[in-house]
């Protein structure tokens, strides 16, 4: 039946615009669409009898109005390894080249056992939806048969996700790679026609092609992928500029790009769902072409900063009109949490400000909006999700402050000053403070979800 959700909404319209709404009500249909947002609610009962929704017709979700809660969208990860889940924290004293060739490549390859992609596709699907996200886009492996459980197992759980196959027949592990573009070609229509038949609207999820990076295909394979991305209108996945020896080795094996931008660009893999992770050395030409193309970036903080790839200048692409979301990256990055990744993406900024440019840094506002409003748009789904305005889907968690275990403390003077809980949740809140998540208006996951 419908649903009224009563109690504090927060949620982001515009980048540095956060609204904290007191008492209010969302009312949502039986389909998941949001159908009203009342800012100024006296009751569920009340607002029913508002919108004509007969008395037995819908349910009402209300926190203890006692507690220290709100609603909040769901995360959006826009960059995510699954494959890669059992290394968070494993990278030592290495960079990006041989962090591959050291931890990645051979973890892996381990995935053509289904026993191994069960175990930790399950685990990674828990651990995000726990930590809020309602929407993933996922970089899998080679393999068909694991990348194809991954799109059940997401299906199952009711996660709403990106699931990409990775692409790579060149300078790649001989024990790990496709070993021609013939072979790659099968098997990404291999998945593409998996998701098709176990969700055939891509409602919840859907194929995204995924050529590794540049420098792990042949200039083939990033054609065909294109010119595929041209004829189905699939959204695209990869990596762009995270770490300068990356950049050097892309112009070298791809002469025929001006930058590397220009390389995805020239192979028809820069359009308007298209999601660039990383970004960090980007030139302004490079900026200016992203922008033109509607493409979008996913902004890696925490695994920057561990494989000391860079810092992104965040500020720089959104003034330069580019789509900016969060990526935790795993397993460059330690964590599977957005909201950390937030947290990291604002500190971040402030590093970038100590050297004398305050223009880049970014507020907690800004960082919130990264998380939800931004990773749709990037995602290319900024007309159905990412806050709480009618028509759009219920993809949401409850956050609750002072449940059980919660590592935010909350004093008697701070209930009511929404702002200040915000911030403490944006930099002392974890998993246990998910009380609730929804997604497509179902209850998938959260601290009560078994209760």
């Amino acid at each position: 039946m419908r649903t009224i959700y009563f109690g504090t909404f927060v949620h982001s319209l515009a980048l540095s615009d956060l609204q904290v709404l007191q008492s209010a009500a969302v009312g949502v249909h039986e389909d998941g669409t949001i159908e009203f947002l009342d800012e100024n609610a006296d009751s569920p009962e009340a607002v029913a009898e508002k919108h004509s929704w007969p008395a037995g017709s819908y349910s009402i979700v209300s926190p203890d109005p006692a507690s220290a809660s709100f609603f909040f969208p769901g995360f959006f990860d826009t960059h995510i390894h699954a494959s890669q889940y059992p290394n968070v924290g494993l990278f030592g004293k290495t960079t990006l080249l041989d962090w591959l060739n050291t931890y990645t490549f051979p973890l892996e390859s381990s995935f053509a056992d289904l026993k191994v992609a069960d175990s930790v596709y399950s685990r990674v699907i828990a651990r995000t939806l726990g930590n809020g996200t309602t929407t993933a886009a996922y970089y899998a492996t080679v393999h068909t048969a694991s990348t194809n459980r991954l799109a059940d197992l997401a299906l199952s759980a009711g996660q709403r996700a990106f699931i990409g196959r990775c692409c790579m027949d060149a300078n790649s592990p001989d024990y790990y790679c496709d070993k021609s573009l013939e072979e790659a070609q099968v098997a990404t229509l291999d998945v593409i026609e998996h998701i098709k038949k176990i969700d055939p609207s891509h409602n919840i999820v859907c194929p995204i092609l995924t050529p590794r990076f540049a420098a792990s295909c042949t200039k083939e394979l990033l054609s065909w992928l294109g010119k595929l991305a041209t004829d189905t209108k699939l959204p695209v996945q990869t990596h762009i500029s995270e770490n300068l020896l990356e950049v050097e080795l892309v112009k070298n094996m791809h002469p025929f790009g001006n930058s590397y931008a220009d390389v995805y660009d020239k192979c028809g893999l820069l359009g308007d769902r298209t999601i660039l992770a990383h970004a960090v050395h980007l030139t302004d030409d490079e900026r200016v072409l992203i922008a033109k193309r509607g493409s979008g970036v996913a902004h890696c903080p925490a695994s920057n900063s561990a494989l000391t790839s860079g810092e992104t200048r965040v500020k720089l692409l959104l003034d330069a009109g580019v789509k900016v979301g969060l990526g935790t990256d795993v397993s460059g990055g330690f964590t599977p949490s957005i909201l950390h990744t937030a947290r990291q993406a604002l500190l971040v900024s402030r590093h970038l400000s100590m050297e004398g440019d305050e223009s880049h840094k970014l507020s907690i506002e800004e960082v919130l909006y990264l998380a939800t409003v931004g990773g749709a748009n990037v995602c290319g789904l900024g007309n159905k999700l990412g806050n709480f305005l009618p028509g759009k889907k219920w993809d949401a968690q409850l956050i609750t402050l002072d449940c059980k275990d919660s590592p935010v403390d909350i004093f008697p003077w701070e209930r009511q000053k929404h702002e200040d809980l915000v911030a403490k949740w944006l930099f002392n809140g974890d998993d246990r403070n998910v009380t609730k998540v929804w997604v497509d208006g179902k209850l998938v996951a959260g601290t009560e979800f078994a209760l």
